[in-house]
């Protein structure tokens, strides 16, 4: 972390002629009306991405961008403003914008000038991995994606590939003395593949990423991106229309873990609890879901997308257990949230940019694994679906209701899995669904690192997963 530090300290202080030492003044100016608490968040960010289609590296773009946000909380009232320089002008504009909300109702005492430095945690390599890899190179490695796409089915006739980076440091200094930094690399590589036979075209995509250098998208990796996307589009060439009706429906490992995170993550979010308009809103300690369910959210994953060595607010990440054996036992808090909530933040304070407001939010998001073997969950269904791969969805979190369409799923004929299906939605409630768990396979698994969640018009990366899970009686919307 003292890397960290040095490197935030160096990239967002240095140009703007400011230091460590000066962020308690500038706090004390911020809490001066009387304010409860303020934070400062710095960040500068380079972004950069190359995409290919029809054999060509059609598009590239690079970003870099810098700032400061400017947080003041009275009461359940928060003021807030940022600049896009860095400098002690600017910034002490927007603290005169921001504490315009203070009542005057707070302790108004100074900040510790002794800062109080968090270390957090090592999860992932202080680097930035945008150079990590050549612009020739770059362009070469989508070339040969394509090149191996085609190759692997020669129905393939168009293949569109992407890679992209992102460096991203931050610094966080509060009115309690903290001061954190953390310096977060991302890389992700995406790939769709359009397949066409006897007049019928259909897509297959695959991908993924994480918290490394460009050398994390290892051989394996590269070959089961490719084996996934195509295989995906040959599968969905062979479905045919799903059925409609109430059934028992098997989720596979992996991915689509998405639904326990939008059907009831979401829900588990400290803000829409403490507003009350969650179906799990003052429901600590009842049981939620059935026995062997047990959902936890995880930070602390090194390498992953999710994980965070600190959270936007300065507080190291946690594993934070949600749901225990099917027992609500907590939400996922930040700071604000917590403190009128009279408990602790989890280390979810998250945030998109130095221009948007800390939120709770998800990270890593996960059901842990039971004792059943996946084959035997599958042979205990006699009619239903077997949903492998979603895709989008829609959730209202204030009853949990939700519809998720299916990417890649079979039907399940006296337990057996027999053909693909094409067209299905899953429809349902997420409380009721965890409820409706009969069977839990011994086979977690987690997404590749392709993980996008928005809220409130907010998008942060995060990650998902869950082991083979057996749901009955939910309702399957299909075409056939």
């Amino acid at each position: 972390m003292t890397d960290a530090l040095s490197i935030a300290t160096e990239r967002l202080l240095r140009p703007g002629n400011l230091s460590t030492a000066e962020l308690p003044a500038f706090l004390d100016r911020a809490m001066d009306s009387g304010a409860d608490y303020a934070d400062l968040f710095f960040e500068y960010r380079v972004v950069e991405s190359w995409s290919l289609e029809e054999g060509i590296v059609k598009s590239g773009n690079y970003s870099v961008d810098n700032g400061v946000g400017v947080r003041v909380i009275s009461g359940e009232k928060t003021g807030f403003a940022y600049s896009d320089e860095i400098a002690a002008a600017s910034m002490n504009d927007a603290i005169v914008a921001a504490r315009a909300v203070s009542t005057g109702r707070g302790k108004n005492g100074r900040v510790p000038a002794a800062q109080k430095v968090i270390t957090g945690r090592a999860l992932y390599d202080a680097v930035n991995p945008v150079p990590s890899l050549g612009d020739a190179q770059k362009v070469a490695l989508l070339q040969a994606l394509d090149r191996r796409c085609r190759a692997a089915d020669p129905r393939v006739t168009q293949v569109m590939a992407s890679i992209a980076a992102e460096y991203l440091v931050v610094l966080v200094a509060t009115s309690d003395g903290t001061l954190a930094a953390d310096v977060r690399p991302l890389t992700r590589m995406s790939l769709q593949v359009i397949m066409e036979s006897n007049g019928r075209k259909e897509a297959g995509r695959s991908g993924g990423g994480g918290r490394f250098n460009f050398d994390g998208f290892t051989e394996d990796k590269i070959a089961r991106f490719v084996e996934d996307a195509v295989r995906g589009a040959r599968i969905n060439l062979e479905a045919k229309p799903a059925p409609a009706g109430v059934m028992a429906v098997v989720l596979g490992p992996g991915w689509p873990g998405v639904l326990l995170h939008e059907a009831v993550g979401h829900g588990l979010e400290g803000d829409f609890n403490r507003k009350e308009t969650s179906a799990f809103a003052g429901r600590i300690g009842e049981r939620v879901a059935a026995k062997g369910v047990t959902v936890v959210d995880d930070g602390t994953m090194p390498g992953r997308r999710g994980s965070l060595n600190i959270d936007d607010e300065g507080v190291p990440s946690q594993n934070t257990v949600l749901i225990e054996d099917g027992i609500l036992k907590g939400y996922l808090q930040d700071g604000h949230n917590a403190r009128l909530m009279k408990t602790k933040s989890t280390g979810n304070g998250r945030r998109e940019s130095y221009a948007a407001l800390t939120m709770p939010r998800m990270t890593n998001t996960y059901m842990l694994a039971g004792k059943d073997d996946p084959q035997e969950i599958i042979a205990s269904v006699k009619d239903g679906i077997y949903a492998v791969n979603f895709g989008g969805g829609q959730v209202d979190i204030t009853n949990g209701k939700f519809t998720f369409s299916m990417d890649e799923a079979y039907r399940i004929e006296n337990g057996k899995v027999t053909y693909p299906v094409k067209g299905a939605t899953l429809i349902g409630n997420g409380p009721d669904a965890l409820t409706r768990v009969s069977m839990i396979g011994n086979d977690l698994a987690l997404d590749a690192g392709v993980g996008v969640c928005g809220k409130d018009g907010q998008s942060v990366p995060v990650g998902v997963g869950q082991p083979t899970l057996r749901i009955d009686g939910l309702t399957v919307g299909g075409t056939g």
